[in-house]
């Protein structure tokens, strides 16, 4: 069974700046949002051998919903289809790849920069009652 076709990698990172949002002017003469932002992976072994992943969120994947999460050193997990980008390094003339990676998913680990304002509220869960009245209190015995 071959793989030709399949490019889907996982990655986690840091994120290097916030996301900048951009309308591009695509072929057919639409418009679209695309977001763009760096992710910083380090190694857990050896820092030294650490990397940068430029990210592109399209506005019709399903990680742009979480755009408003994509702070400046939150840790994330994305999920999406990688190109490298060579180019010639200007110390030493040495090959390099850059990583491009065009993200479907992003799961949000630990998010910066979010205020006790700006979180959500958290939703109340109410128990169902434990007599059949309305506001689940026990029904009183009524005097004679």
């Amino acid at each position: 069974m071959s793989s030709a076709g399949l490019n889907k990698w996982i990655v986690s990172g840091n994120l290097a700046a916030d996301a900048q949002v951009k309308t591009i002017e695509l072929r057919n003469g639409s418009t679209a949002k695309v977001a763009s932002a760096t992710l910083y992976v380090r190694k857990p072994r050896n820092r030294d051998e650490s990397f940068t992943v430029s990210l592109s969120i399209w506005e019709s994947s399903a990680a742009w919903r979480k755009l408003q999460y994509l702070k400046k050193g939150s840790l994330i997990i994305c999920t999406g289809s990688v190109d490298a980008n060579p180019y010639i390094a200007s110390n030493g003339n040495q090959p390099r790849a850059g990583l491009e990676m065009s993200v479907l998913d992003i799961d949000l680990d630990v998010v910066k920069g979010l205020d006790e304002a700006d979180e959500p509220a958290p939703t109340q869960v109410t128990e169902p009652a434990a007599s059949g009245t309305p506001n689940g209190k026990q029904a009183q015995p009524q005097p004679v």
